[in-house]
């Protein structure tokens, strides 16, 4: 079974052996081995092992993992050093700098963010070699429900960061009034100029944290 190392083994313990998982499971068994699935099959939980339950300060919440080789590890919008940050994440670079003025890093992995406090979740947690998408509505959904809730049952607050539609749809299940909520569009190049740019939502978020007397987040990646 799905061993994550820290606290959210028994948090989620009903969500991994709950009939939806075990046929999820059956579903990535057959993916893994007719193709090329990304992350690696060990990667698929790094979101919750870098950022145990009582540590979360921060969510910000993707869509499904990058679907190009190398790229995807576990954290949403996160890529390995050494592995050329895709356009959406150049994008939230871009808005960082134009926000907080931090210099954009020379590289895109996200590490140190979820090290601090920022949960990386994506919706959809693996994808099909080159098909986004193409593990939607197999279940992981429900998982990701599942930790969302469980947050939004947490009492020290939570900022939650959504950009773009699957993100958002999540926003119905934030309903606990001591956490806040930051949405906006998408960083990807189609929608970014549509309130991406703009939206400020870093020191947004370190406002609410010192607000509620947390540590705020260092966004600068070194």
């Amino acid at each position: 079974m799905v061993h994550i190392g820290n606290s959210w083994d028994d948090i989620l313990k009903e969500e991994f052996t709950s009939e939806y998982y075990l046929k999820l499971r059956e579903f990535l068994k057959y993916e893994y081995s007719h193709g090329k699935v990304y992350p690696s099959m060990y990667d698929i939980f790094n979101s919750l092992k870098y950022t145990p339950y009582e540590k979360v300060k921060a969510v910000i919440i993707g869509q499904d993992p990058y679907h190009g080789a190398g790229q995807a590890h576990g954290l949403c919008f996160s890529v390995k050093k050494g592995v050329q940050p895709p356009p959406s994440l150049q994008n939230i670079f871009k808005e960082l700098y134009n926000d907080l003025g931090i210099q954009p890093p020379s590289h895109g992995e996200l590490t140190q963010w979820a090290e601090q406090g920022v949960l990386l979740l994506n919706t959809v947690l693996t994808v099909r070699e080159g098909k986004p998408n193409s593990h939607k509505g197999k279940g992981w959904e429900q998982l990701t429900d599942a930790v969302i809730r469980k947050l939004n049952d947490r009492e020290r607050p939570i900022a939650f960061i959504l950009w773009g539609g699957n993100a958002r749809s999540k926003a119905p299940l934030i309903t606990s009034p001591q956490h806040a909520v930051f949405q906006a569009a998408h960083p990807s190049p189609l929608s970014a100029y549509n309130g991406f740019f703009g939206c400020r939502h870093f020191s947004a978020v370190n406002r609410f944290l010192e607000q509620n007397g947390i540590d705020p987040i260092n966004w600068q990646i070194t």
